[in-house]
């Protein structure tokens, strides 16, 4: 279809393989999008999040973390949520330890952005001058097995393959989480930027939804896409990690997905990690 005459929309998400999946339909029009025209950007989330600082992109993948600090200028999308159930970002080291031997010990970890769901809640489980290093997500397990750092926290397709490199798990911060509040940790979502006004808002919200469900419902071929952003990871791990953050939450987060977001950014604002309060309403 030409795009003369159309809007552009600005879509950025991550290069891997559930925000592939989850893009999917939109990627490929096999939705109507009518005079929308969406253009994907792949970035690194932390990239994103910077991004999204700035106000740069329509539409962002971005995590809950970042969305602290931009719930002024863009609205949280009802779909779109990735969320770990009693599993999410892991603590990983050459050597056994626990999270006490971290509060005692205080080794700068390498975490992926400060921006990131996952450090926010290291910090609310380590405290919020836990000592750290920014590393890009993709090589935190490399500086670990190298010993550039002690610890690592990994994000993405590394929370299944790190045991194929002998690294050892210290925390499921997930299932710390859980643990804390029995509820999910929401990692990510998308945000719509407000200024495109609601009607166009609320018809991003639809298409996104959209596109969530096509993948749902034509899982094989979405999946056989999403393939090709995993990195090389075995492709019934890839599969496994798709299923761990493209499901029932994604298609809408839900009332106790709704929940876990105010609960998270709560926790965080009482501990003085990000500006509050924060407003956080849904669209879609």
């Amino acid at each position: 279809m030409s795009t003369e005459g159309r809007r552009t929309i600005r879509v950025g998400h991550s290069p891997d393989s559930d925000d592939a999946f989850m893009f999917y339909a939109l990627a490929h029009e096999k939705l109507d999008t009518g005079d929308l025209h969406f253009v994907h950007q792949l970035e690194d989330i932390e990239t994103l999040n910077r991004r999204a600082l700035e106000g740069e992109l329509e539409v962002s993948a971005v995590s809950i973390h970042a969305y602290s600090h931009l719930a002024d200028r863009y609205a949280l999308l009802a779909s779109g949520s990735s969320m770990g159930d009693r599993y999410g970002p892991k603590l990983i080291a050459r050597e056994p330890m626990t999270l006490d031997d971290l509060r005692e010990r205080k080794p700068t970890i390498a975490v992926p952005g400060t921006l990131t769901t996952a450090y926010l809640t290291l910090q609310i489980c380590l405290g919020k001058d836990v000592p750290v290093e920014v590393v890009p997500f993709d090589r935190i397990i490399p500086a670990v097995l190298e010993g550039k750092v002690d610890v690592g926290l990994i994000i993405h397709e590394g929370q299944l393959y790190y045991p194929d490199h002998d690294l050892h798990l210290v925390a499921d911060l997930g299932e710390w989480w859980y643990g804390e509040t029995g509820l999910p940790l929401p990692l990510g979502g998308n945000v719509v930027r407000r200024d495109l006004g609601q009607e166009t808002v609320e018809r991003v919200a639809r298409l996104l939804k959209q596109s969530i469900q096509y993948a749902l419902d034509h899982r094989q071929e979405a999946l056989d896409y999403a393939l090709t952003y995993a990195r090389g990871l075995d492709p019934k791990l890839a599969d496994r990690f798709v299923g761990m953050y493209v499901n029932e939450w994604t298609v809408d987060y839900g009332e106790r997905g709704r929940e876990a977001v105010r609960t998270l950014l709560k926790r965080a604002e009482e501990l003085g990690l990000v500006p509050g309060p924060v407003d956080v309403r849904f669209v879609g």
